[in-house]
């Protein structure tokens, strides 16, 4: 378990750590191949195994994050396509009883997104999830994501926390090890980001599935 005593701030993730990822997850494997095969005359087939290929070709950079450089790789309307989708956007439902007891105990809380930041404007208008936070932070003002080192020490030095006193909160194991290796003392895998896909069976961190079970908090 974790020893809150020891922690001042907590960092999270926002995919699949404070929202549901499902969401994202449709909109990306499902909403973009349709629309990449209709905008281009082929079949979904051809447009899914398109857009694997360019996904795997910037996974972990930051172009895989920014909608800017999809819409115009694709020659999408990327915004438009999400708000079309919008009603999928939600907050886990473990997250409003954990970020409260988080704040209540004195915490500093922070979003640490690699979400663009008209994503991030978008899922926040839906869900009014930053209430519960003191900043928000999209690695797009940086220009590299949280696989990035430079990132981390970019951050760190911005915001000022105490990376022995910090617990990092995220879905991707990727981005759980440059946290570790920046030197994040506490760290804390999800194992159900999805609501729709079964549980991952994660070894390498401390993970949980259910916020609430780490409560109380001290």
């Amino acid at each position: 378990m974790l020893n809150w005593s020891k922690i001042d701030t907590v960092l999270l993730d926002m995919d699949g750590t404070l929202l549901d990822l499902h969401f994202d997850n449709h909109f990306w494997l499902e909403v973009i191949p349709a629309a990449h095969a209709k905008h281009k005359n082929i079949s979904i087939a051809e447009a899914k195994a398109d857009i694997a290929a360019r996904y795997d070709a910037v996974s972990g950079q930051i172009q895989w994050y920014c909608l800017d450089y999809w819409q115009q790789q694709l020659e999408l309307p990327i915004m438009e396509l999400k708000r079309e989708i919008q009603d999928l956007i939600s907050v886990r439902e473990d997250v409003p009883a954990f970020l409260e007891a988080l704040r209540d105990s004195g915490k500093e809380l922070i979003l640490l997104t690699n979400a663009h930041p008209d994503s991030l404007s978008l899922k926040v208008e839906r869900t009014q999830f930053d209430k519960y936070l003191d900043k928000l932070v999209s690695t797009h003002q940086y220009g590299v994501s949280k696989e990035s080192q430079w990132l981390w020490h970019q951050v760190q030095q911005d915001l000022g926390f105490d990376k022995s006193r910090t617990l990092f909160v995220d879905d991707s194991l990727p981005v759980l090890a440059a946290a570790k290796e920046f030197g994040i003392a506490h760290l804390l895998a999800v194992t159900n980001p999805d609501s729709r896909q079964p549980e991952k069976h994660i070894d390498d961190y401390m993970c949980v599935s259910d916020y609430r079970t780490l409560l109380p908090i001290n």
